[in-house]
């Protein structure tokens, strides 16, 4: 049987971009990709690229009264969000080009619109062709969900907040994750006046116990309002345009916007894969085995559709590990384990391997860890503080965690993951020179455990 195409890739984002034109360039299959809203995908569109660009917006205020303590005659005009947010939007745009072009270069096909899974081999787009290919791969990605309550519909989701006509004087964030950490953060620092509500004992849940408490108090210390154990009641419009909002705890608040950080479902409403034989699991995920397959021999899918590692690096490597598998006859696992992370809180939080909470119930561990003041903020009058971690295991003395909450944390992870990943024992890292005066010199100077389980 002739079809249209190989490959045909529904998703434009980081993994099926990269899965098309590496299968396309790399191995000279025919690919299409149709993607139904921008190029790039929630990273380069509305997640990782445009935060960490906020991030690092947020940031200036803080750099200026450093300035000032360091002997600097600096003064500060208020931050202008039309600007940033003209100057942001233009580089989005150029990052899709950017995603365009590499398609395109790719040789492949691409098609601005929505497509459906119709059979095994066939998808249809929103203009109402058809098109065939001998395998299909699924990246359509995920999205923000809102909970159910009332007045929902008056808040915005992560989506929704880089194209805000204007900053908001006040906002509250509804949850707990590293997304509603990390608008707090950002919108705290832009000079907005943040609440955060979040239901459960302790932001950043999944996390490494000591380090997510630490994050906790700086973000605190910072000026964020964080509630835990607190919820939304419900929410209406107040006269005045302000969102009126029921607590919980009884508390009433007016707010210039709410935003839900809650969750996110992979993009499989209405794809029509169910009836064609591909299993969806109970929260939307793509159920696929270690290779990517679904229950339908020639359908694959990557990424956030299949809700394991919600990374776009992950992503990338997935899609990567697909084209090994299908097109250059090399069956190839996703590596999914000891993956390094960063959480663009402020502070900054890094972290790869088991918390200590998981360690300990894996078996005997020594925990080595210091907490101080760093040496440029110490100087600057401020009263911050770092956290390195190390969890070993007692037997192997293998380092089965690093946690590190700093300035730069996600720059010392990515290379601390490296050796983790290697198998790096406590010793390894002792062996280690340091290098001063550095923050992450401490990572190889900790030699007595603060503590054993």
């Amino acid at each position: 049987m002739s079809f249209d195409y190989d490959l045909f890739v529904i998703g434009g984002g980081s993994g099926g971009v990269r899965a098309a034109r590496v299968a396309a360039g790399e191995t000279g299959a025919k690919v299409a990709l149709a993607e139904e809203d921008r190029y790039g995908g929630t990273c380069v569109i509305r997640g990782c690229v445009p935060k960490k660009l906020m991030v690092f917006a947020s940031e200036y205020a803080e750099m200026a009264s450093d300035a000032a303590a360091y002997g600097w005659d600096v003064s500060l005009g208020a931050f202008n969000w039309d600007s940033f947010k003209s100057k942001l939007e233009a580089e989005l745009d150029r990052l899709e080009g950017v995603y365009r072009r590499l398609l395109a270069g790719s040789g492949v096909d691409s098609f601005d619109a929505r497509a459906r899974v119709v059979d095994a081999h066939t998808v249809e787009l929103s203009d109402g062709s058809r098109k065939t290919a001998k395998h299909i791969l699924l990246a359509m990605g995920g999205r923000p969900v809102k909970p159910d309550m009332p007045g929902a519909e008056l808040a915005i989701t992560s989506n929704d907040i880089f194209h805000l006509p204007e900053l908001p004087g006040n906002i509250l964030i509804l949850g707990g994750g590293y997304i509603a950490c990390e608008f707090a953060g950002i919108l705290n620092g832009l000079g907005v006046e943040v609440t955060q509500y979040y239901r459960g004992a302790q932001i950043l849940r999944g996390f490494d116990d000591e380090a997510r408490g630490l994050v906790a108090e700086e973000m605190i210390q910072r000026g964020v309002k964080l509630h835990l154990g607190t919820n939304i009641e419900s929410m209406e419009r107040a006269a005045d345009g302000k969102i009126r909002v029921v607590a919980t705890n009884g508390d009433e608040t007016l707010f210039d916007q709410v935003m839900f950080a809650t969750g996110r479902a992979p993009n499989t409403d209405d794809m029509g894969l169910e009836q064609v034989g591909v299993k969806v699991g109970r929260g939307g995920q793509v159920i696929v085995d270690d290779y990517g397959q679904t229950a339908v021999p020639s359908i694959y899918a990557v990424g956030d559709v299949t809700d394991r590692v919600n990374l776009t690096p992950v992503a990338i490597r997935e899609g990567m590990a697909f084209v090994e598998t299908v097109f250059k006859g090399n069956p190839t696992k996703p590596d999914h384990d000891l993956i390094p992370t960063a959480i663009f809180t402020q502070p900054e939080m890094g972290t790869v391997g088991l918390s200590e909470e998981a360690a300990r119930d894996q078996g005997p561990i020594e925990v080595y860890a210091t907490s101080f003041k760093p040496m440029q903020s110490s100087f600057a009058g401020r009263s911050d503080r770092v956290l390195m971690k190390l969890v070993v295991c007692a037997d192997t003395r293998r380092v089965l965690g690093c946690h590190i909450v700093a300035p730069g944390a996600g720059e010392m992870i990515q290379l601390a993951g490296i050796a983790v990943k290697m198998g790096a024992t406590k010793e390894d890292f002792d062996r280690t020179v340091a290098v001063h005066p550095t923050m992450s010199e401490e990572i190889v100077t900790m030699k007595t455990p603060v503590r054993r389980a």
